[in-house]
């Protein structure tokens, strides 16, 4: 007799900002994250997972399953023509009947009609734009300090549902953008969550992206803990990804980046200690809140038949802002970011930082968790790529879908192997990478000031290095293997021109 079929998951897809990649404790970290280890404990985690380098490249993929290229990078912009596949994960699993809710950080043209609401889902709150201010994004309240932001009057835009506010300033004192997602999430979760139809939660925080602010009582738990440096750090973080099997012995470390100094000899190392202190409470508060959303999906009995991932959208942030140097790092009044030094560590043992292509600018951690059909504590060494969620998520709601760049990732998740991708690509104001197999040419691009690292000449030729033994980008083989490097060269280029040809005709 036919067994009825599974019913189709519920899905939970929770993104940081900035994070590095051995920033949780389940990859590596010191920073408490007890929920997330104990997501990745229940499910699978990933050692090859990739993003786009910079939070509004990551969405235009992620949301769609396509190079960001082919859909105006942040900006989605209009839906093909003959009507294509261009549409978002939110108005596929909508076709297919599931409730589609988003709490959080949205970065993708509210400036033409495309707000959350626009583009698939049924309920939004957020941050329309990027950075805030924590504790208040909008105009300093009575009895309170002057909310400092990126620059003066820099307002961000905020949405509920299809209503924009700018500025919005919160009426609740001790309001916290990290917290106001989460609340936002779990409201609706009450309120959909026990419905006959399934649904799917996009819950995208900014932590830990600047500016460092975090309650003081989360700081406090941390403070004094960074002054043994980033160096220790970076050593301690790296021994642990090795204990876990998360890295493997061959990839050797990578030194400390150019742009960073020796720990020994910074100035006001308590300053720096404050920076990290600040930034592992952002963490961990994030950390807090999905814990708050899992106990929402146990007390709803949905959590068995919930695919809950993680991931973060770039790699660990080393720009330099500091707009309030006279004071503390953490509250509504100061602007700081966390720096290229401990971003540096965040990202061990990789190379770079956000907006660069190295390892450590597109290396995300990854963990899935989905009781019924992961097994706990798995480790997966394929490959993948933000590109890749869409046609997952199709693929799991039984929804048809034209083609897209990304590839399904059940197969992964059902514990078995999937079919590769030929190639992955990457490009971002002037850097450029490849990878084809266990092959990949990275090159940081022409010389300039790239976010605050100057990029010498020389920089725009290839490198090229042997993923499978060294995936820390130590020993470049480009002179020694010409021919494969030319051969990448022309895959990208190829690539590149079909992403523009895609572009121009949606133009046109």
């Amino acid at each position: 007799m036919p067994q009825p079929a599974a019913p189709r998951p519920n899905i939970v897809l929770i993104m940081a900002d900035d994070l590095g990649f051995s920033d949780l404790g389940c990859y590596g970290g010191e920073i408490a994250t007890p929920n997330l280890d104990r997501l990745a404990a229940s499910g699978l985690r990933f050692t090859h997972f990739y993003n786009n380098a910079v939070c509004v490249a990551t969405r235009a993929s992620l949301l769609t399953g396509q190079y960001c290229h082919k859909v105006g990078l942040g900006r989605l912009g209009a839906r093909l023509r003959g009507g294509g596949n261009n549409v978002t994960f939110a108005e596929v699993l909508r076709a297919a009947g599931y409730r589609t809710l988003m709490s959080g950080k949205w970065h993708s043209g509210h400036d033409r009609g495309e707000l959350p609401v626009d583009r698939g889902f049924d309920r939004y709150w957020g941050l329309v734009d990027g950075g805030s201010n924590y504790f208040n994004p909008g105009r300093r309240r009575p009895g309170e300090p002057e909310p400092v932001h990126k620059a003066p009057g820099d307002y961000r835009y905020w949405g509920d549902d299809a209503r924009l506010m700018r500025p919005f300033t919160p009426d609740d004192p001790d309001f916290y953008i990290t917290d106001s997602f989460t609340d936002r999430a779990v409201e609706f979760l009450d309120r959909y969550g026990a419905a006959e139809e399934p649904f799917l939660l996009y819950l995208a925080y900014t932590a830990p992206h600047f500016p460092l602010q975090a309650p003081a009582a989360d700081i406090a738990r941390y403070q004094g803990r960074y002054m043994i440096g980033w160096d220790e750090v970076r050593r301690r973080r790296y021994r642990r990804l090795l204990d876990l099997g998360l890295v493997q012995p061959q990839w050797g470390v990578s030194e400390r980046d150019a742009v960073c100094g020796i720990w020994e000899q910074a100035e006001d190392q308590p300053r720096w200690d404050r920076k990290m202190a600040v930034y592992a409470a952002m963490v961990e508060r994030m950390d807090h809140g999905i814990g708050r959303v899992l106990d929402k999906l146990r007390e709803l009995d949905a959590e068995d038949n919930t695919l809950v991932l993680f991931l973060s959208d770039n790699g660990g942030c080393g720009e330099h802002i500091d707009n309030t140097p006279q004071r503390a790092p953490g509250s509504v009044d100061t602007y700081t970011t966390v720096d290229a030094p401990w971003a540096n560590a965040s990202n061990t043992p990789f190379r770079k930082y956000k907006v660069f292509d190295h390892e450590g600018g597109i290396a995300t951690p990854l963990i899935a968790s989905w009781p019924r059909v992961i097994r706990p504590g798995a480790i997966t060494h394929q490959v993948g790529h933000v590109i890749d969620f869409l046609p997952t998520f199709a693929e799991l709601a039984g929804q048809p879908l034209e083609p897209v760049d990304g590839r399904s990732l059940a197969p992964v998740l059902q514990g078995g192997q999937r079919e590769p991708h030929a190639a992955l690509f990457w490009e971002l104001d002037g850097c450029r990478a490849v990878r084809r197999g266990r092959w990949k040419a990275v090159s940081l691009g022409p010389e300039r000031w790239h976010v605050g690292h100057r990029i010498p000449a020389g920089c725009a030729e290839w490198e090229l290095y042997d993923m499978a033994a060294d995936r820390c980008e130590l020993h470049d083989r480009a002179r020694e293997r010409p021919e494969l490097v030319a051969e990448l060269d022309r895959l990208w280029r190829g690539w590149f021109a079909a992403c523009r040809a895609e572009r121009e005709r949606q133009a046109g």
